[in-house]
C-alpha cells in the first residue's frame, strides 16, 4: 500500500467520518455514506500534541484552539512572527520592551513568551515537535524562527500537559513546509521606511517519493529609533522521504542575527523626541544551528508510530551599556557623605572632593557583557491508536541541555550620547554551567461516549533535574546546586456537538514549570542580578504549577452570509501556584522569587465570515491578571514605597505591599481586533488590521498605587515621583495590499500606524540620572524617578515585488 493511500485511509477517512456523524442528532448518527461525503469539507482537523498522529477534528477539542496557515502569514506581510500573532490572534498582546521587532514579549491570556531574561515565562513554543524555549531561562528567541518556512501556526490555550514543561497558559505549535505540499518557488524583495530591506527565497518540489524544500531570508534595517540597526539571516531546509508505510523528514536550520534593542526610555526624553534612547549600546547576537530527524510509520490502518530526535545549539552574546547602579551613594556621588567611608581612605577623600566640586563625573556607566553557549538535544516517541470509538496515544520524551554562561562588567563613563566609554579593565563577574535533564511520559485518549459527546483525558509525568556548577568560585556558598522536580499533570475535557451549528466544551488542565538555571542562580534579594544577569548564591525556588478551567461554545449562524459565518464565546481561569516573578531593584537589576498565587481569568468573543470576496474577523478579549497573595517586594521608584507597616518592620523603606486583587503589570484588560481582507478584483487584494488595547500598569507598579507627586514615607523621607505608573490604552490601524501583475509577478505593500498614533506597548518605573539635555547628573539627589515607556513605531510604509514560479 502506498503512503498516500495509508494516510488517507488511516488518518482522514475514519476521523472525518466520525466527526461528521457527531454533527448530527443521535438518531441520525449513522447516516448514509452520501450524507457523510457531502459534509467532509466542513471538518477542520488540528494537531493536539507535539508529534503528529494525534490529530482531532476541532469540534472535539475542549478549548478555543486558533490556527493560521501560510497564506495568511504571507498576506499579512509581517517581518517576524510576533507581529502576526499580535495583530491577528485573539488574546495576544505585545510588549516591545526591547524596542526591536524581533525581540518583543508575546503575551497570551496574561502569560508570556519572551527573549528577555527576567520575564516570567508561561508559554511553550514548538517547531515541528521540537521545543525551542531556550534551556537557560525558558526564553524564546523569535529572531531564530523562520517565518517564511511556516506552513501552519496553532495556538492551544490552557495548561495542556501534552506539551510538557512551561505550558502554563498555552502552547504555540509551528509546522513547517515540505516539498510535496509546497511545490514551486518564490522570491521577493522589500524595502521602505527605517532603511528596511529584505530578500526572501523559497523553493520546493519532489521527485518520486523524495521531496525537498529550502528557504532563506536576509533582513536589514537601521531602525526607527537612534542607534538601532539590526540584521537577520535565516536558512531552513527539509528533505522528505516517503516509503510504502511511512515517511522521514530531515530538517536543517541556521540563523545568524545581530539585533539592537534599545529598550525603555523615560517619559521626559520621549516627550522631547520619540526617537530618543536611554543608554547604549544594547546589542544581542544569536547564532543558532539545528538538525532534526522525525518520522512516522503506519503499522496498520489503526496504529501509527511517530518519533523525533534533534540537536540544537545556540550561542548568544550580549553587550549592554547601562548606568552604574553603584554610583549612587558611592565615592563619586556629589551627594555623598565622607563620614560613610573609612577615615583616611581614598573613598573618603574622593567623596570630599566630589562634594566640594559638585560631583565627579567618573564611573557613571558600566558595560555588561554575557556569553551563553546552549546545547539541547532530545528524542520523543509516540504510539497512536485509532479505535472504533476512541483515539489513544502513549508517548515518551527525554530532553537534555547544557548551558555555559559567563558575565563580565567594565566600568566606564557615560558620554554626551549616553553611551558607555570604558575606562577600567574587564572583570569576570560570573561563570556558570547549567544542566537540565527532563524525562516525560504522557498518555491521552479521546473517547466517544455517544456520537455527539466526546470525553478527552490526558496526563503527563515530568521528572526534571537542574544542576548548576560554579566555575568561578568552587567554594560554598556559591552557585552550585542540584535540584529535582517531579509532577504528574492531568487534563480532562468534554465536547458536546448539540447540532451542526453548536458545540459546547469544557475542561480542566494542569501544567508545571521547573525553575531554569538562571532563575536558580538569581534568587537572593540581598544580591540582585544585573540583566542579562549577574549571579549569586541563592535559595531554592519551587516549581510553578498552573491549573486551568475553561468553558465555551462555538458554531455557525445559518442564513447569514451563507454558511461561512462562525462565532465563539468562552471563559477561562488559570491559577498559578508558587509563581516565579522577577522583582526589579533598578533599571537593570533584580532577582527571582516565588510569589504565592497569581490568577489569569477572562472571556473571549469572536465572529468571522466570508462574503463576496470579503474575509473578516472581529474578536474581543477580556483578561484579568491579578496577584492572589500578599507579599512585600522591592520597588524603589514606586511612590508608595515605605508606606506599609507590613514591609517596614526591619527598616525597609524601598518595599511595597502587593495585595490580593492587585493587577499584574504589562497586561491590558481589554483588547479588540478587526481583520479585513477584500478581493476587490481578480488581481487586487486589500487588507486591514485594526487593534485596540486598554491601559496597563508599568512594571514596578505591581501594587497599582503609584502616584505622581511629592510623598513622605513612614520614616520621614520625602521624595518626588513623576509619571502615572500606567501605560495609556491605544489603537492602531495597519493596511496591506497586493496586486497580481501576471506572469508570476505580484506587487505588494504595507502601511503601519496609518494615523501616526503616538503610543506605548509597555513600561516600567525607574530612575533617570540625566537632566533635560541628556547630561548625566553627578549628584544623585537630582535624579528623577519617572515612568519609562516602550514607544510604538511611527507611521511607516514598505513596498515589495514577488515572483512565483513552478506552482
Amino acid at each position: 500500500m502506498k503512503p498516500d493511500t495509508v494516510r488517507r485511509h488511516a488518518f482522514t477517512r475514519r476521523p472525518l467520518a466520525l466527526a461528521v456523524a457527531a454533527l448530527f442528532p443521535l438518531g441520525s448518527a449513522f447516516a448514509a455514506e452520501p450524507a457523510v461525503e457531502a459534509t467532509l469539507a466542513r471538518v477542520d482537523v488540528v494537531a493536539v500534541a507535539p508529534l503528529p498522529g494525534l490529530d482531532q477534528p476541532r469540534d472535539r477539542v475542549p478549548s478555543n484552539v486558533q490556527t493560521a496557515d501560510a497564506a495568511a502569514l504571507r498576506a499579512k506581510q509581517s517581518i517576524a512572527l510576533p507581529d502576526f500573532l499580535g495583530d491577528r490572534l485573539p488574546g495576544v498582546n505585545i510588549n516591545e520592551i526591547q524596542g526591536n521587532p524581533f525581540q518583543p514579549d508575546v503575551n497570551y491570556r496574561g502569560f508570556s513568551a519572551s527573549p528577555l531574561l527576567g520575564t516570567p515565562q508561561g508559554l511553550s513554543v514548538y517547531l515541528d515537535g521540537v521545543r525551542v524555549n531556550e534551556p537557560f531561562g525558558d526564553t524564546v528567541n523569535w529572531d531564530l524562527i523562520p517565518q517564511l518556512a511556516l506552513d501552519s501556526v496553532t495556538l492551544l490555550p490552557g495548561s495542556n500537559p501534552l506539551y510538557g514543561l512551561n505550558t502554563l497558559g498555552g502552547a504555540l505549535a509551528l509546522r513547517t513546509k515540505n516539498g510535496f505540499d509546497h511545490p514551486g518557488g518564490e522570491a521577493q524583495v522589500m524595502w521602505g521606511s527605517f532603511e528596511r530591506r529584505s530578500l526572501e527565497v523559497e523553493h520546493g518540489g519532489s521527485h518520486g517519493d523524495t521531496g525537498y524544500y529550502v528557504a532563506a531570508n536576509l533582513f536589514e534595517e537601521d531602525g526607527w529609533r537612534d542607534r538601532s540597526p539590526s540584521e537577520v539571516r535565516q536558512f531552513f531546509g527539509k528533505l522528505t522521504q516517503r516509503f510504502e508505510r511511512g515517511e522521514l523528514d530531515l530538517t536543517l536550520m541556521h540563523a545568524d542575527t545581530d539585533l539592537t534593542g534599545n529598550g525603555l526610555a523615560p517619559e521626559s526624553m520621549l516627550e522631547r523626541r520619540r526617537r530618543e534612547i536611554f543608554t547604549h549600546p544594547d546589542n544581542t547576537r544569536n547564532d543558532m544551528g539545528m538538525v532534526a530527524l522525525s518520522g512516522r510509520y503506519w503499522i496498520d490502518e489503526r496504529n501509527t508510530l511517530s518519533a523525533s530526535v534533534y540537536h540544537r545549539e545556540t550561542l548568544t552574546r550580549t553587550l549592554n551599556g547601562d548606568g552604574n547602579d553603584d554610583f549612587e551613594e558611592g565615592p563619586n556621588d556629589g551627594d555623598c557623605d565622607p563620614g560613610d567611608f573609612d577615615a583616611g581612605s581614598a573613598e573618603e577623600a574622593q567623596c570630599a572632593a566630589a562634594g566640594a566640586a559638585g560631583g565627579l563625573n567618573a564611573e557613571t556607566g558600566v558595560n555588561n557583557r554575557t556569553r551563553n553557549k546552549q546545547r539541547a538535544r532530545g528524542l520523543a516517541l509516540q504510539w497512536s491508536h485509532e479505535g472504533e470509538r476512541n483515539q489513544f496515544a502513549l508517548g515518551f520524551s527525554h530532553d537534555r541541555s547544557n548551558s555555559r554562561f559567563t558575565q563580565t562588567s567594565q566600568l566606564g563613563l557615560l558620554d554626551a550620547s549616553r553611551g558607555v566609554m570604558p575606562t577600567d579593565d574587564i572583570e569576570l563577574e560570573n561563570s556558570l554551567d547549567g544542566e537540565t535533564r527532563s524525562s516525560s511520559v504522557y498518555v491521552a485518549d479521546t473517547f466517544a461516549l455517544t456520537p455527539a459527546l466526546h470525553l478527552t483525558a490526558s496526563a503527563r509525568y515530568n521528572h526534571t533535574r537542574v544542576i548548576n556548577s560554579d566555575r568561578l568560585d568552587p567554594t560554598p556558598p556559591n552557585l552550585d546546586g542540584d535540584f529535582t522536580y517531579r509532577k504528574l499533570n492531568p487534563a480532562l475535557g468534554l465536547t458536546w456537538q448539540a447540532n451542526d451549528r453548536l458545540t459546547v466544551y469544557g475542561g480542566y488542565s494542569q501544567g508545571n514549570r521547573a525553575p531554569s538555571p538562571i532563575e536558580l542562580g538569581c534568587a537572593d534579594p540581598a544580591n540582585p542580578c544585573t540583566l542579562p544577569n549577574a549571579l549569586a548564591a541563592d535559595p531554592f525556588l519551587k516549581q510553578v504549577v498552573t491549573r486551568t478551567f475553561e468553558l465555551g461554545v462555538r458554531g455557525g449562524l445559518p442564513g447569514l452570509l451563507g454558511d461561512s459565518l462562525r462565532w465563539n464565546a468562552g471563559v477561562y481561569r488559570s491559577v498559578n501556584h508558587d509563581d516565579i516573578l522577577f522583582v526589579g531593584t533598578s533599571t537593570s537589576a533584580g532577582y527571582f522569587t516565588n510569589f504565592g498565587r497569581t490568577r489569569r481569568q477572562g472571556a473571549e468573543l469572536g465572529l468571522s465570515g466570508k462574503h463576496r470576496g470579503l474575509d473578516w474577523a472581529l474578536n474581543y478579549n477580556y483578561v484579568q491578571a491579578t496577584f492572589q497573595s500578599s507579599a512585600c517586594i522591592l520597588a524603589e521608584n514606586n511612590s508608595s514605597r515605605g508606606q506599609s507597616a507590613e514591609c517596614t518592620d526591619e527598616g525597609q523603606d524601598d518595599e511595597i505591599l502587593v495585595k490580593r486583587g492587585d493587577r499584574m503589570p504589562g497586561i491590558p484588560a481589554h483588547s479588540l481586533k478587526l481583520m479585513l481582507s477584500w478581493q476587490a478584483t481578480e488581481a487586487l487584494r486589500v487588507g486591514a488590521d485594526f487593534v485596540a488595547f486598554s491601559s496597563q500598569y508599568a512594571r514596578g507598579n505591581e501594587n497599582n498605587r503609584h502616584r505622581a507627586g511629592e510623598v513622605t514615607d513612614a520614616f520621614g523621607e520625602t521624595r518626588n515621583f513623576e509619571g502615572s505608573g500606567k501605560i495609556a490604552g491605544y489603537s492602531v490601524l495597519n493596511l496591506n495590499a497586493d496586486y497580481t501583475l501576471g506572469g508570476g509577478w505580484t506587487l505588494f505593500g504595507r502601511i503601519n500606524n496609518v494615523f501616526d498614533r503616538k503610543y506605548s506597548t509597555g513600561g516600567a518605573l525607574a530612575e533617570n540620572p540625566f537632566d533635560a539635555g541628556g547630561t548625566f547628573q553627578t549628584d544623585s539627589g537630582d535624579w528623577a524617578r519617572e515612568t519609562f515607556y516602550a514607544p510604538g513605531a511611527p507611521r511607516a510604509g514598505w513596498v515589495g515585488l514577488r515572483y512565483r514560479w513552478g506552482a
